[in-house]
Order: C-alpha cells, then sequence, then structure tokens
C-alpha cells in the first residue's frame, strides 16, 4: 500500500506542469480578484469600515475549496492514465490485493488535495500579509481534511466514467472553469438569478467555501459589524458567507451536510470500484 501510495505521489509532482495545471483554476479566481473583483467588492461594500481583511478572506476561503476540487482531479488522473496503457492490471496481479490499488488512488488524492489546500493558505496569507489566528487552525484544518475527502470521492466517482486521459483532460478543463463560478469566487452567490443559486447550492464544494467562510472571517466579520446585525445578515447571505434554504444553514448544519455529502459519495463509490474490479 505505501509502495502504491508512494509511486502516486512520485508520478504527480514530478509532472511539474501538472501541478501548475491543477492549481491553475484556484489561480484564476486569485488573479481575477486582485486585478478586478478587489476594487469592485470594496466599492460596493463602501459603507464598511476596514472591508480589506473580511473581503481577502472571502476570497481565500472560495479558492481553498477551489483547490481541493482541482488538485484531488489531477492526482486522479494517474487512475485513467494506468488504466488506459493497462498499468493497472500488472499492478493487480502483484501481491497489491484487489481494494489496494482503488484505495491508493483514492488515498493519494486526498493527501494531495490537502497539502495542496495547506499550501495555496500559505501563499495567500503571505500575499495579503494575514497573520492566521492560531486558534481557528484546528478547525481550518478540520476543513481541508472534509474537503480534500469530498472532493476526491466526488472526482473518483466521474472518473471511472472516463477510458482516456485525453478525454478526462477535457473534463477537468471544464471543472476548472466552473469551479470558480460554483464556490462563488467569480460572482458573488447573493447576485444571480434564483436558477443560479439553486444550482450552486446543489454543488458540495458550496458548503465547503461557506464553512471557510465562517470560520476564516469570523474575527473581521465581528469586527467590522459591531452593531450592525442586519447589515451582517445581507452582507453574509449575498456573499455566500452562510447559504440560505428556507433559513440561513448555522455552521453545525452546513457541517451536517458536508459529512452526508461524504457517506453519500462513499456508499457510490465503493459499488464502482467494486465493480471495476470484477472486469480485471
Amino acid at each position: 500500500m505505501l509502495a502504491l501510495l508512494k509511486r502516486n505521489f512520485l508520478l504527480y509532482f514530478r509532472n511539474r506542469s501538472g501541478v501548475f495545471f491543477s492549481l491553475l483554476g484556484a489561480l484564476i479566481s486569485f488573479i481575477l480578484y486582485i486585478i478586478f473583483l478587489q476594487k469592485n467588492l470594496t466599492d460596493a461594500w463602501a459603507q464598511l469600515p476596514n472591508s480589506g481583511p473580511v473581503l481577502n478572506n472571502w476570497l481565500m476561503s472560495g479558492t481553498l475549496a477551489v483547490t481541493g476540487i482541482t488538485t484531488s482531479l489531477a492526482a486522479l488522473t494517474q487512475l485513467v492514465k494506468d488504466r488506459e496503457h493497462q498499468v493497472d492490471q500488472d499492478l493487480y496481479l502483484s501481491d497489491q490485493g484487489k481494494w489496494r490499488l482503488p484505495f491508493s488512488y483514492l488515498t493519494s488524492a486526498i493527501i494531495i488535495s490537502f497539502f495542496m489546500q495547506a499550501l495555496m493558505y500559505v501563499l495567500m496569507c503571505g500575499y495579503f500579509r494575514e497573520v492566521p489566528t492560531l486558534s481557528l487552525l484546528p478547525e481550518v484544518l478540520l476543513i481541508m481534511l472534509l474537503s480534500s475527502l469530498l472532493s476526491s470521492l466526488v472526482n473518483a466517482i466521474f472518473v471511472y466514467f472516463f477510458q482516456s486521459v485525453d478525454s478526462l483532460g477535457k473534463f477537468s478543463t471544464i471543472v476548472g472553469t466552473a469551479s470558480g463560478f460554483l464556490v462563488g469566487t467569480y460572482v458573488p452567490l447573493g447576485v444571480l438569478p434564483n436558477f443560479a443559486q439553486l444550482l450552486m447550492k446543489c454543488t458540495p464544494a458550496t458548503y465547503i467555501a461557506a464553512l471557510y467562510r465562517q470560520v476564516l472571517m469570523k474575527e473581521a466579520l465581528s469586527e467590522t459589524f459591531k452593531g450592525q446585525d442586519k447589515l451582517l445578515q445581507e452582507f453574509q447571505e449575498k456573499m455566500g458567507v452562510q447559504l440560505k434554504w428556507q433559513a440561513l444553514l448555522t455552521k453545525e448544519q452546513t457541517y451536517l451536510i458536508v459529512l452526508g455529502g461524504i457517506l453519500l459519495a462513499l456508499g457510490i463509490w465503493v459499488p464502482l470500484a467494486k465493480r471495476s474490479n470484477k472486469r480485471k
């Protein structure tokens, strides 16, 4: 198992262009914010004192959610590559066992996704000169883990339907482009039409982004909106800090939805992996 994990890590990180392109969706949202969105959002919320830290952490949250999606999908490309070149058949014939191979692909994707989210977080904190609050780090790391689990499981389900790296590459391009919209980084959720909002609320990563925002923006929101509860609620709804169904979801409810999504995705992935094993 460890040998398979080591192989997957080496193949992922040796492909430097692949690592770069796996981060491209996150980098696009980051660069768009710096060049275009930062000024527009600052102007839109000009009534807020010291809105910079609030909006910077809002951007960081969405970018981390995008990173979880794109890097886990890039890591799972190795599964399709091995299948296309029939390398997986050789690995199945080794003493690795029927379940170790699919589990190694999934575990590699989870670890790579977690590591890349942590890396992006450090880089963005450095750029914005944000000093992470130590008391928040355990929860941030927990959300990174949940994001890695959910994104890897969902991507693993999709990956089983691709037979060539070329077709998966086209799908990855679509995912990388769409992910910034789906987590509400390119355009804040609250300014979109109702149908678009509903579509985003049906996307698992939107709830990951909401969790990131509620944790990373907690202190900045309490300082900026002190004594302005109505304006705070409006901001949270429009900017996707808290998602609204009949009412704004609490952080605990959002955690439960994410955990439910992980269990559902796991329940779908296991039969797919089992069916794939039977073909060998």
